[in-house]
């Protein structure tokens, strides 16, 4: 039914977007998270004990396809960026495990977003043996694990700088033809190199993926992309309905004053915005004042909400790469929280939640030295699973930002009242804001240096309501705060500005006396 609406819609022209636009979200699910470097076996568990129950819709996916192994630095997180072949084996598991954990995290409604990285293979200075065993030579660009040879690269026909590097990002041309720090660059213009990727793609989507996050889309020709999508096959119907369109995503990063414009992609499919979490640092860490979220969406120049994306910060840019500004990250919990929790309360986009694991941050002439480790390994470099604590917190070295009560509840928020728009906006004039979300949710947070004390309309039923955000709604009783909305829809607010979390969130989905929801 959700996928049939969602075809009338766009026949009528009042969704927009391309054609792999539309999320592939089981119904009432709106939110991703990527659970960055985790095992294939770790994921089919969280989607069952914790994503699944929690309402999340689905997992990014780190990139499933053989890589380079990287051992000096001694195993980052960015060899995975540097294919070796499309075999579907690397530290996170084999193809067998892959599978396993899709049809797991199906059938708990949790749908499985592939990274791939299809606009080079390894760097062009070295040669060895990737994560499945294939060959590779950067030197001479051979990939016989694909096979890929030199004439699949783009060469000095295609890029005119001297050492086939990009220099200037003002030329799109150069952008997009030459090397990506040395990266070898696919020649994406090629039918014979569009087939073997179109073909990597298909082999996920028959394994039960519901779509792409593409990395590096930025760098490639928008045309070359729509040709690799138009050779994609319909989702596995096992899994989806007939005529289930893949979700993409494109990595392109516009701060708004790039040569290359999120524009040229927005109508192919989705694209990553990276705008939207360094305006919101500057908000939550009082840089620019929170009352002007009022306008948050398009009017702050970015792109329409059907065409984006969205999120609080990622893999890249909590490590200082990805354009703009340094995001609100997990090393600044109470900030990130409050931006975490305005994106999932407000409208715009479709919301990725960022779940990471700790690193030993080294700053040195403004630059992390450190922001290259990988994840939490074992002594023979295998990753070491996230433990689970009593508290739903984690362990081994995982931040599980996706399992802070502040960010699942707000997950579920979203769920609720997606569908109604922003109405009863209020603002102190300063950095105290709330609006409700129609009459089923509203939402108050103090990111400033004064307590507030207020009555504010909330448009909500009359009842007794948990704060979603200090404690849970659990048998049929509030762990945490309780908010009283009386009968005009009015309710009082005391937030104080010392506090860890000045902020306070309810719904009808958390309201007592009533069915607990964290799905519509």
């Amino acid at each position: 039914m959700f996928q049939e609406l969602l075809s009338v819609l766009l026949s009528v022209g009042l969704v927009q977007g391309g054609t792999w636009s539309n999320p592939t979200c089981a119904p009432g699910r709106h939110t991703i998270t990527h659970l960055f470097e985790w095992k294939w076996s770790d994921i089919a568990a969280e989607c069952e004990r914790f994503l699944g129950p929690h309402g999340y819709c689905g997992v990014q996916i780190s990139p499933p396809s053989e890589n380079r192994e990287v051992t000096s630095p001694n195993r980052p997180w960015y060899e995975r960026y540097q294919p070796v072949s499309y075999k579907l084996t690397t530290r996170s598991g084999n193809e067998a495990d892959l599978r396993d954990m899709i049809q797991r995290c199906n059938k708990v409604n949790v749908r499985i977003y592939a990274d791939v990285i299809i606009n080079h293979m390894t760097g062009g200075d070295g040669t060895g043996t990737g994560t499945g065993g294939s060959h590779w030579d950067g030197y001479k660009l051979s990939y016989p694990g694909v096979p890929y040879s030199a004439w699949d690269f783009n060469s000095g026909s295609e890029c005119h700088t001297g050492d086939g590097n990009i220099h200037n990002y003002n030329d799109p041309n150069e952008v997009r033809n030459c090397r990506l720090v040395n990266l070898v660059d696919l020649k994406l213009s090629k039918d014979y190199v569009r087939d073997e990727v179109a073909g990597y793609l298909n082999h996920l989507i028959s394994l039960g993926v519901a779509g792409f996050r593409v990395d590096t889309a930025k760098h490639m020709w928008p045309g070359d992309l729509r040709a690799v999508f138009g050779r994609l096959n319909d989702l596995n119907t096992a899994l989806f309905p007939a005529g289930t369109k893949p979700f993409v995503y494109q990595e392109v990063i516009d701060m708004g004053h790039e040569a290359i414009s999120a524009k040229e992609y927005t109508g192919i499919a989705r694209v990553t915005n990276f705008i939207y979490g360094i305006k919101l640092a500057d908000v939550f860490r009082r840089h620019n004042q929170a009352k002007w979220l009022k306008s948050w969406g398009e009017s702050w120049d970015m792109p329409n909400t059907n065409d984006v994306v969205v999120f609080t910060d990622n893999h890249d840019n909590q490590r200082g790469h990805g354009g703009g500004g340094g995001p609100l990250t997990f090393f600044e919990p109470r900030a990130y929280k409050m931006a975490t929790e305005f994106m999932l309360a407000h409208p715009y986009g479709l919301t990725r939640v960022m779940s990471s694991y700790s690193w030993n941050r080294d700053f040195q002439g403004g630059e992390d030295r450190n922001n290259w480790q990988g994840p939490p390994h074992n002594g023979d470099m295998s990753i070491k699973g996230p433990s689970i604590n009593s508290d739903n917190s984690c362990g081994n070295g995982w931040v599980c930002e996706h399992r802070w009560r502040q960010i699942y509840n707000m997950v579920a928020f979203r769920n609720v009242v997606m569908g109604t728009a922003m109405s009863h906006w209020w603002d102190n004039g300063d950095y105290a804001i709330a609006f409700s979300r129609g009459n089923k949710g509203f939402i108050i947070i103090n990111a400033g240096t004064s307590d507030i004390n207020v009555n504010l309309q909330t448009g909500l039923p009359q009842g007794t309501y948990c704060d979603v955000i200090s404690g849970n709604y659990d048998n049929g009783g509030c762990t945490g705060n309780e908010v009283h909305v009386g009968g005009d829809g009015h309710a009082h607010f005391h937030i104080s500005h010392s506090s860890d979390d000045p902020v306070v969130a309810i719904h009808i989905g958390a309201k007592k006396g009533s069915a607990k929801k964290v799905t519509t």
